[in-house]
């Protein structure tokens, strides 16, 4: 008998399945168990599609009927929260604030089991957190976001990670950080804690350069903000300033170093410092930017403008006598030296000496027109602008007399801001041009191209007259001369005004410094305010002893990283 082939596999497998099983398996099972299969995958794909519609459908309604009713449920803000800044940098690119990637903290109220254990157990690891601000806003369900702290160390957010609280996520958002610490803290200003600026240079960046919202921990790549300050003159500044801190014991010192030629500050710094990371120390008004944040009444440096202004004037001459023997009488008010001379000065003399009467006799030449006429071309009446900021508005006389033009020439009855000063008397040693002080670097390099206020002749005189200052042996300036530097200043000693006059046991020392006094490239100016007598100083509070060995000091420090070359000079007995 013929047999087919299918048919003995067919048997075979048969055979197989029942000697293996030990029961015969229907004949044609395999195909039916596959048709099942397909079936079920049919329907489960029918399911999944028709899913799908439905979700298509809804999104379609959504769109088309935009319906504001549906909050959304969502775990962090839809618009931008944070604002990515430019780096800032020296004048040779050292970082002084950058932009870094740091955790924060928020909840989901919708997502929080027990409001008052999540309040209680972040307190333990933030114990200045506003408990009962947070427990109102978790107990608001219909929010998904309520931010816990922002901008945490990593430490700080590790801790709340292992308190291990449902609800309670995190998110990295940008921080600014300030790698000098409170280096120059005043005039780098600070950012809120949204990233935007708030003062300083910080908010110039934000009004003038720009920043770029951001929804998360997105750098910046905008070129950093190049800044006229120099670290290492930054540094000696505030170092020397804390020596005088501790040496003297004022309330406070402040001081700037700037360059006459281009109006560059290359440092500025107020004592108390602050720490741009707090911004709440700003509100402390220990903690006031002395240099532009507040006006002061600045005593006998003022001379150096009232001379300039005699000089320019042609009123006197370096060699003028003048007779100040006398005391000058101005209404019930009796102006006098505080070392009376016996003779006659010259008007270099009366500099060196620091003669109040001689300075008023000088302004009283010139009149109160002309000696306001030529504060105002100083710069002294009007408010001062820079990038970081506007400097405190000038107190100025009301009405200019005879008594307020006698106060005025040695620096009583008229208060400005120390760094409108500065530029002022910056502008007297640039050749007579006026010098506008800036906080950001110049690459040209080349000299303040500003309105003349005296001539170049008077200029090159009133450089002498500050060497004089400082060589002469009756000079006040003394304590502050460098070997080899040809420093130049003037001293100043101011009575504190108060309700109703001065203060009796307090003043602000002051010394005005410029170097080399042959070609002046850089001016100084340190105040100490409230010193006091010590025995370095024989008791007395004057900037002669106190504010002119500090910017001695300074200078050494400084004079060679600002290339000033040392030159060996025969020194006047």
């Amino acid at each position: 008998m013929a047999v087919d082939r299918d048919d003995v596999l067919i048997r075979g497998a048969t055979a197989h399945m029942v000697s293996s099983a030990g029961t015969r398996a229907p004949l044609g099972h395999g195909a039916t168990s596959g048709a099942a299969r397909r079936r079920a995958e049919a329907a489960v794909y029918g399911v999944l599609f028709s899913a799908f519609m439905v979700v298509i459908a809804q999104l379609f309604v959504l769109a088309v009927g935009r319906r504001t009713d549906i909050a959304l449920a969502i775990s962090e803000p839809v618009a931008a929260t944070s604002f990515s800044r430019p780096d800032i940098v020296d004048r040779n690119g050292r970082l002084l604030a950058t932009d870094l990637e740091a955790p924060s903290i928020f909840a989901d109220p919708g997502v929080v089991l027990d409001r008052d254990e999540v309040v209680e157990k972040l307190s333990t690891v933030l114990p200045d957190l506003n408990a009962s601000e947070l427990l109102r806003a978790l107990s608001d369900k219909s929010r998904r976001f309520v931010w816990v702290r922002r901008g945490v160390s990593p430490g700080i957010a590790q801790r709340v990670h292992d308190l291990g609280l449902p609800g309670v996520s995190f998110r990295y958002e940008l921080k600014r950080a300030y790698p000098g610490g409170k280096m120059a803290g005043h005039a780098l200003g600070y950012v809120d804690v949204d990233n935007r600026g708030v003062a300083g240079i910080e908010k110039y960046i934000d009004d003038k350069v720009g920043v770029d919202p951001v929804h998360s921990a997105v750098l910046s790549n905008r070129p950093p903000v190049r800044l006229s300050l120099d670290i290492g003159v930054q540094h000696a500044l505030e170092d020397e300033l804390d020596d005088a801190m501790r040496r003297y014991h004022p309330e406070g010192a402040a001081g700037v170093v700037l360059n006459i030629k281009t109006g560059e500050i290359l440092a500025s710094s107020s004592l108390p410092r602050v720490d741009p990371t707090w911004p709440a120390q700003t509100l402390n008004d220990k903690r006031v930017d002395r240099m532009m944040g507040g006006t002061y009444e600045l005593g006998s440096v003022f001379k150096t403008l009232t001379v300039a202004m005699a000089l320019d004037e042609g009123l006197a001459k370096p060699d003028t006598v003048l007779d100040v023997t006398k005391p000058l009488e101005a209404g019930r008010f009796t102006v006098t030296d505080m070392h009376p001379s016996r003779k006659p000065l010259t008007v270099t003399e009366v500099f060196t000496h620091s003669s109040n009467v001689g300075a008023g006799m000088l302004a009283l030449q010139a009149g109160p027109e002309k000696l306001r006429a030529f504060l105002q071309k100083a710069g002294l009446l009007d408010q001062l602008q820079t990038e970081a900021g506007a400097v405190a508005s000038p107190q100025v006389p009301q009405r200019w007399n005879r008594a307020t033009t006698i106060t005025a020439s040695f620096g009583h009855g008229i208060a400005v801001a120390p760094l409108q000063f500065a530029a002022a008397a910056a502008t007297i040693f640039n050749g007579g041009k006026t010098v506008h002080p800036t906080f950001l670097r110049k690459f040209d390099a080349g000299t303040a191209d500003g309105k003349p206020l005296i001539s170049a002749a008077t200029s090159r005189q009133m450089a002498d007259i500050m060497r004089a200052n400082v060589i002469d042996k009756d000079g006040t300036g003394r304590k502050a001369d460098v070997p080899g530097y040809r420093v130049g200043g003037k001293t100043g000693t101011a009575d504190i005004a108060s309700k109703g006059g001065y203060t009796t046991n307090a003043v602000i020392s002051s010394f005005l410094g410029a170097f080399p006094t042959d070609d002046p490239q850089y001016l100084t100016f340190v105040m100490l305010f409230e010193p006091k007598g010590v025995a370095d100083t024989a008791g007395h509070r004057t900037g002669g002893t106190n504010a002119a060995p500090v910017t001695g000091e300074l200078i050494a420090r400084v004079a060679a990283q600002l290339g000033v070359a040392p030159q060996l000079e025969v020194v006047r007995q």
